[in-house]
């Protein structure tokens, strides 16, 4: 399993012209991609890890708070593409990704774990839809966790 978590001002995410979620403020737009073998487990070391991730500014300017620690908001994307295999040729293959009889639920339980922990301030994307991400990357900052 994979997150990669953008440290963002604001972020959206739009579906069919139907906003889904949307924040401005400190926070983390995060792409989720899921493996064939990815657990409840993983998946909640994952979670817990981007809660605890300190990579927002103190008042020395150090990376030194987590999102928790900045009142800032989350939303969770599903992405099958962060498990594309591009080692060979010039066309992404996509058999390392979890299908989505399988990826579905796993993204479902990541949600169910933030959602009451971050309550409002918890977006998501929909599953398989074609989604336009608006984002304000802050840094630019970025990082992949994996689990």
């Amino acid at each position: 399993m994979r997150f990669l978590v953008q440290r963002v001002t604001e972020a959206s995410v739009v579906v069919a012209g139907e906003t889904l979620s949307a924040f401005q403020g400190p926070g983390f737009l995060v792409l989720c991609g899921i493996a064939p073998d990815d657990t409840h487990a993983q998946a909640d070391k994952l979670c817990a890890k981007l809660l605890k991730l300190r990579v927002f500014e103190d008042e020395q300017g150090a990376m030194n708070r987590s999102v928790m620690d900045v009142s800032g908001s989350v939303i969770l994307v599903s992405q099958f593409t962060l498990y594309a295999d591009t080692t060979s040729g010039n066309r992404p293959g996509f058999s390392t990704a979890a299908r989505p009889e399988v990826a579905e639920p796993l993204y479902d339980y990541c949600c169910a774990k933030l959602k009451p922990i971050l309550g409002e301030r918890f977006g998501t994307g929909r599953f398989g839809a074609d989604m336009a991400i608006r984002l304000i990357n802050d840094g630019p900052c970025t990082f992949l966790l994996e689990a």
